[in-house]
This record gives structure tokens, sequence and C-alpha cells, in this order.
């Protein structure tokens, strides 16, 4: 005779395998599923990405009233906004995103991607949150704060329309300061009078577009104040879009105020043919076909800065925050040189390393704070926006005119 207790063991375990089954089952459906809604949509498609991406995350999508503009933001993967989209699940994916970065840990850079994603500075320098006190400067000793690299941030709420996060943080600077910090960031999807009031600009009902915002807050969560002696961080946004043969990026700064327009030597001066000054507009190719970096300090750059595709017709455009007055962190990788001389603004185009290797190719848009020479409890706050158009190229031009002072002619380079 079978004793209670086998039956008892029995059936506790047949209940346990049934649910552990469903549950393996349900896992498998819904695996089934987000493949399938991968596979119905075009590799470049929002639709694409989208599915992609909620394999990975519980995320936050945010949509316009129109319904065709949608954002999507994720907790998991550092508050990032991986992409948007101006003409729904059907539309361009506006973000790059490195499909092969997931699923894995690298200890010096997660780089999944991302239109939009928030970083602290400096990198380099003497007062760098990137290389540990006493080492040298070298890629080997380079760490990405798991904070703003790994690490999940708390979903505080979310609507239709826009999303609250934030992360606490401890970190050692290269001095051997540590600072205790507190970031929040607030991202919400624009209507389109919202993106006309921005931009002064009247939208034609020819073109789509999508536009967000950010609104980035840096705390001093400690009981030391940061100044020039300690060192302090800075709040910084960098943008990675997906780049075609035709893409170049726009910068506008102002002509007739002293100082050297932009640095562009950090991976090695950029080749003349990649790079021109026109009228008080910098282009700089964004094929991602050839590594190069540029700076614009804060008394040269104006508070904008875009791109334009003229093989795909997407016209994308940054707003950003700049205080031509304050002190801005030189993040070159080097102790030695002035800390407090740095960019305000920054473009990237990623291409092939000396071994043929390479991460994209992507390129990049990037917006910096001052110094946060804050005392505790204090806050800075630096506001990032980006805006995305398609569509007739006369009511594109007419914009780029009006926001970036270029006509869509003037920003070629062949």
């Amino acid at each position: 005779m079978i004793s209670t207790n086998v039956i008892r063991s029995f059936l506790i375990a047949t209940i346990l395998w049934s649910g552990c089954q469903s549950a393996s089952d349900r896992s498998n459906v819904t695996q089934q599923e987000e493949s399938q809604e991968m596979d119905s949509y075009n590799k470049g498609s929002f639709g694409y990405d989208l599915a992609f991406l909620k394999k990975k995350d519980s995320l936050v999508v945010l949509q316009n009233t129109q319904g065709d503009g949608k954002v999507v933001v994720s907790p998991k993967y550092q508050a990032k906004v991986f992409t948007s989209t101006a003409e729904g699940e059907e539309g361009l994916s506006f973000g790059w995103i490195n499909y092969d970065a997931f699923d894995k840990q690298d200890e010096h850079m997660n780089a999944y991607g991302g239109e939009d994603r928030l970083w602290l500075g400096p990198e380099g320098g003497k007062f760098s949150l990137f290389f540990q006190p006493g080492t040298t400067m070298e890629f080997e000793n380079w760490y990405t704060p798991p904070a703003i690299d790994a690490e999940e941030w708390t979903l505080h709420s979310a609507t239709a329309k826009q999303a609250n996060l934030s992360k606490e943080l401890e970190i050692t600077n290269y001095t051997g300061t540590r600072l205790q910090i507190r970031l929040k960031r607030q991202i919400a999807i624009l209507e389109n009078d919202e993106i006309e009031k921005a931009l002064d600009i009247d939208l034609d009902g020819q073109v789509k577009t999508v536009g967000f915002r950010t609104v980035n807050t840096l705390m001093n969560n400690g009981e030391q104040a940061w100044d020039k002696q300690t060192g302090a961080p800075c709040l910084w946004s960098l943008d990675m879009f997906t780049p075609s043969p035709e893409t170049v990026i726009i910068v506008p700064y102002h002509e007739n105020r002293s100082g050297k327009v932009a640095t562009t030597d950090y991976f090695g001066e950029i080749p003349e043919d990649r790079i021109t000054y026109r009228n008080g507009t910098l282009l700089f190719k964004a094929d991602g076909k050839s590594r190069g970096k540029l700076g614009i300090p804060p008394n040269r750059v104006k508070p904008v800065a875009g791109s334009y595709a003229a093989d795909t017709k997407v016209l994308t455009i940054t707003l950003f925050d700049v205080d031509p007055k304050a002190t801005y962190l030189n993040q070159e990788w080097t102790p030695t040189k002035d800390p407090f001389t740095g960019d305000a603004m920054n473009a990237y185009n990623d291409g092939p390393l000396a071994d043929g290797s390479q991460m994209g190719p992507f390129y990049e848009i990037e917006s910096v704070s001052p110094a946060a020479f804050l005392k505790p409890r204090e806050e800075m706050v630096h506001h990032h926006s980006v805006f995305h158009f398609v569509g007739d190229e006369n009511v594109l031009d007419k914009i780029c005119q009006q926001v970036l002072g270029a006509s869509l002619d003037e920003v070629v380079l062949k």
C-alpha cells in the first residue's frame, strides 16, 4: 500500500511540473509571437525595433495625439530613449540599436545604442569618472560607470505622453573625491504645436514629424560641496542615429566670436573632404565609414544642431542648453590639460578601427552641461530635445533654413 505522504508528494510534484510546463509553454508562445511580430516588419522600421526591444524590457511607449509619432523609453536600459518614429510601426526607426550587444556584458561599455542616452562626464581629465585614481588613461583602464551603463533605473510614473525615472549612485573621480549623485530624467513626447513653438516654425501637412524633450537633473546627494578642488561632474546627452551614404551633420556656430571654432582631432584629424565651414555652419559627413569626432566650445556653439540625409529625406534637429559664460569640462583622456576648458557640443561619426572591426555604423550628436559646482542637495538641470521630419523636400528645406540657417542644397558633402 502506498503511503499518504508518497501520494501527497506525488501530487505536489505533478502540480509543480504542470505549472512549470504551463509557464514554459506560455514563454514559448510569447517568444514565438514576438518573433512573428519582428518578421512582419522590415529591418530598419520602428515596428521591427519595437518588437525586438519588447523581448528585452517592459518598455514605455509614448505616443502623440496624431498616433503616428512614437517614442520608446527603457527603464531597464538606463532610461534610454531607444528609438522613435514619425510614421507609426511601418515608418523609419530613427535610433541606432546594436542588436548584438544584448544578453551579454562588456566590462568597459555595454554599447546597446539608443537615440538619446544620458551619461555623466567628464570622461577623461583630472576629474574623470571613467578612470580610477592613479591609472593610466588608456582603454584597458577605461570603465563606464555602471549606473549609466548596465544598471536599471527606477520608473516613478508613466503616461502615454511622459515618463519620469531616477537613479542614485556613488562614484570616485580621478582625484579621489567620492561623489554621491541622484539623477532624474523626465522624457516627454511633443505634440505638433509644441514642436512649432519650440523651433519657431510652421509645420506643413506634407511632412510627418516626431519630437521629444528630456529634462535631465543632477543633484549633489552627499554632504560635501563640489568645487574646483574636489572636481564636479556634468550631464551629457548623446544621440545615436543610423547613418546613410548622404547624411551630413549640421552645426551652426557664432562666426564673429574669438577662439577656434572646433576641435577636430579627437581620433586623429578629420580629413578635409569630410568636414567644411560655410557661412557660420560646420558640415561633417556622417556616413558611418570614417571614425572622427569634433567638439565646439560654449562661446562658439549655438543651442541647436542637426543632420540631413538627402538619400532618405530625413531632417533631424537637436535643441539643447548652452551657457557661453559657464565652465565646461575637458573630457580628453589626459590629466595634464586644463580640466575647466571643454566643449558644449560634440559630433561623432563611426568607422572601422585599425584592425577592421567596427561597433556600428552610427553617428552621434551630443550636448553637455556646464560643470555642476553644487552644494549638498543643490540641483543642475540640462534640457535636450530631438526632432525628426520626413516628407516633402521643399518643406524640409524651409525648416532647415529657419532653424539651422542653411538650405538643403548647402548642406551637401560629396
